[in-house]
């Protein structure tokens, strides 16, 4: 059980004059708030350390009680406290290494520090539903995914969920988080999804439309910005591990010619050689013609898929994995579709479900759920979470994959995102790289953008398409969609015809000059990104398991790793892939140089092996086919060969790449990349560390996991040596 710090009630009026405090000395268990009755004008609070970081603030007038279970967050009752707090005087409450103060007139609860002076106040308007709380001087983040600038303070929010205008063209779908994190060291969530944020002032204030003050709000505090998202995490959830699958290229269509059509383009990528691990479907309804007969149906369509389980099977013998779209039984105006069935919304999950059935089991491995913006917020996230429950059903030892349009806080255990219908130009491409980094400080790790941007413009040239696959190599998603989608094909720019338009030509009629559709050298460079990407994959994979354990995003921003440094803090435009990469995505049309901030230490250049001081501004020189990418000294990543899609089998051994310069460590993880066998300790992980002064690679199997590995690796020191050795025995130790 949770422990509760205390209880009070507060005689607050509603609008009255001062308040009288009467306090209990008591420490209630969580969710057995009993608040006094029949004691008008009074409001009832209580404090609860949900976990060492994590403290929430439950308030309800006196015959109110706030909610158990809240939104978004996860049920904890299970959970034995670190610690007990205990109150120290009639006032002061002892929360771990901090101190909470009840303050009255106003009715506001401060959280000290030694040393540190006030970390947080948090301030209830009892009169009205305002809950308002300190901003400090550092900058703001959070709000899910659409918002900007980066940095949140001065602005107003009205939470609104969906794809709008004018943002959406640029900054992508609002997917709002009532979650604030800064860079000064703590993290607000106010459990009630809808409301007003208000950060132009002092103290930032969330109001809600709904004529109550019955809330909880929940402070998050740590020491750095990792013990944050932690907090965060604990709270809301820890994000999922997906299938290795998930994290390789994913190639989505639109209007489907032929069944022939379909296995072409499968045929194409292995003929070519271009890694690829999932084909992803459009329904028909959105386009002439996709998977399916229309919106909100089950039912493949007959022209391109004739015989789906044998063309399913076709796939799979490939080693692709097959993931449809789908809406829920709404038309594209949001109104209630004939179609026979429940209307999605709260509650209706399980028959909603039932009709996927028939298509999960005749083989499809995935979801892409489009729609439902009107939803309701506790709808939307149960959408999310019945495409995690839902599967698993069916095939029980499968990890899910589902990409979603929307959700809300908690996401992060069920699912992934992309940031919407955006177009096809520079600017937009710019406010990717700050969208996703912001969506890893919203907690919601798993997300990319359309390769490209979903509605083309005139701007969607060979090179714009170039840099925007280049970043999204080093997204969590690497997918590519959107309209004109033949474009969207690796070497589809050398086609000689841009395949159906479906009206983009009416928008853009010169769009695209024949030119363009004879450029060779797009295929290439994609090649050469897909490469590098499936090469990662030990690395990658590492890293989103790292996220699993602790909350860490993959795509970060700087000041996660370098808090002290001040400049970091406002980087919206390069970003840390897992602990040790730098990537600086080139945003500019034709540009010849890129400059990145790089924090203080030894960096090396990827592409040219030279060692970089940072602490400063670098500029390099680009060429089209090069995204600037560093890594940190003392850094170990771990590399695998190329391979076609994420499992396929291969006798090379992994390299383990090591950046001199510094000391440094990599929890290198591995499992069968698909099932949840891991849970029980079929996993396999090596702590590798760096000794740079005594050039000894150290290399220490986890004893937890059960997943035998007497594997050869090599090894390589950038700039230096290469040895292969073999793992044998608990600790392997390597001198260079």
């Amino acid at each position: 059980m949770t422990a509760a710090i205390t209880r009070r009630s507060v005689l607050a009026g509603f609008g009255a004059g001062a308040a009288q405090l009467l306090f209990e000395k008591q420490l209630l268990a969580a969710g057995t708030f009993a608040p006094q009755v029949g004691e008008p004008g009074k409001v009832n609070f209580s404090l609860t350390a949900v976990t060492p970081r994590v403290l929430r603030i439950s308030i309800a007038p006196v015959n109110a009680t706030p909610p158990v279970h809240e939104l978004g967050v996860v049920d904890r009752s299970h959970v034995t406290p670190t610690s007990r707090p205990e109150i120290s005087s009639a006032q002061k409450l002892g929360w771990g290494k901090y101190n909470i103060e009840v303050q009255e007139n106003p009715l506001r609860i401060e959280v000290r520090e030694a040393g540190r002076g006030l970390r947080q106040e948090i301030q209830f308007d009892t009169d009205s539903t305002a809950v308002r709380f300190r901003l400090g001087n550092a900058p703001l983040f959070g709000l899910g995914e659409g918002v900007h600038p980066f940095d949140r303070r001065g602005t107003r929010d009205d939470m609104r969920n969906g794809q709008y205008s004018p943002d959406l063209e640029t900054f992508g779908a609002r997917m709002p988080i009532p979650w604030i994190m800064s860079a000064e060291g703590w993290g607000i969530f106010i459990g009630q999804p809808l409301g007003t944020v208000d950060l132009t002032g002092a103290m930032g204030t969330v109001r809600s439309p709904v004529a109550t003050s019955t809330r909880n709000v929940y402070v998050v505090l740590g020491d750095t910005p990792a013990d944050i998202l932690r907090g965060y995490a604990e709270l809301t959830g820890f994000p999922h591990l997906p299938p290795l699958w998930a994290l390789g290229y994913q190639q989505s269509h639109r209007t489907l010619a032929s069944r022939e059509e379909i296995l072409g383009v499968a045929k194409t990528f292995r003929e070519k050689g271009l890694p690829c691990d999932t084909l992803i479907y459009l329904g028909t309804g959105f386009c002439p013609s996709g998977w399916n007969t229309g919106h909100g149906s089950f039912t493949f369509n007959a022209d391109v898929f004739p015989d789906p389980k044998e063309m399913l099977s076709e796939l799979h013998a490939e080693h692709f994995k097959v993931v449809l779209h789908v809406v829920p039984p709404y038309d594209f105006h949001g109104t209630v579709a004939d179609t026979g069935s429940a209307v999605e919304s709260a509650g209706d999950a399980v028959p909603y479900w039932a009709m996927h059935v028939p298509v999960e089991e005749a083989g499809v491995d995935g979801w892409w759920p489009d729609e439902g913006d009107r939803l309701s917020v506790d709808a939307r996230l149960e959408r999310n979470q019945m495409y995690w429950d839902g599967p698993r059903k069916v095939h029980a030892d499968q990890r899910p994959f589902a990409l979603h349009r929307n959700g809300y806080a908690g996401l992060q255990r069920f699912g992934w995102i992309w940031s919407g219908d955006i177009a096809s130009t520079w600017k937009t491409l710019a406010a990717q790289v700050m969208i996703g980094i912001n969506m890893g400080l919203s907690g919601i790790p798993y997300w990319g953008t359309d390769t490209g941007g979903f509605y083309p413009t005139a701007e969607l040239t060979p090179e714009l398409y170039v840099r925007w696959f280049q970043f999204s190599a080093f997204c969590p998603l690497f997918r590519s969609h959107g309209r004109a989608w033949k474009l969207r094909l690796p070497w589809g720019w050398n086609l000689g015809v841009p395949g159906p338009l479906e009206g983009t030509q009416d928008q853009n009629p010169n769009w695209p000059s024949a030119d363009d559709l004879h450029d060779a050298g797009v295929e290439v460079i994609c090649r050469k990104y897909l490469n590098l990407r499936y090469q990662l994959v030990p690395y990658l994979y590492s890293s989103v398991e790292q996220g699993h354990r602790t909350g860490l995003p993959l795509m970060r921003a700087l000041w996660i790793a370098y808090p002290e440094d001040a400049r970091t803090a406002l980087v919206d435009d390069e970003y840390l892939w897992g602990d040790h990469f730098l990537v600086a995505p080139v945003l500019e049309k034709a540009a010849k140089q890129r400059t990145a901030y790089l924090p203080a230490g030894m960096w090396w250049d990827f592409w040219s092996g030279e060692r970089v001081e940072g602490g400063k501004e670098i500029t390099r020189d680009v060429d089209l086919e090069t995204l600037p990418l560093y890594v940190r000294a003392g850094a170990i990543v771990p590399m695998g060969p190329v391979r076609q899609y994420a499992l396929e089998p291969n006798d090379e051994p992994v390299t383990l790449k090591v950046y001199p310069g510094a000391n440094g460590r990599f929890s290198w993880y591995e499992d069968d990349g698909t099932s949840f066998r891991y849970e029980t300790g079929e996993f396999a992980r090596i702590e590798c560390t760096w000794d740079d002064g005594g050039e000894t690679l150290r290399l220490v199997r986890d004893p937890r996991g059960r997943l035998s590995r007497g594997m050869r690796i090599r090894i390589e020191v950038a700039g230096k040596t290469t040895r292969t050795v073999t793992l044998s025995g608990q600790t392997t130790i390597v001198q260079l």
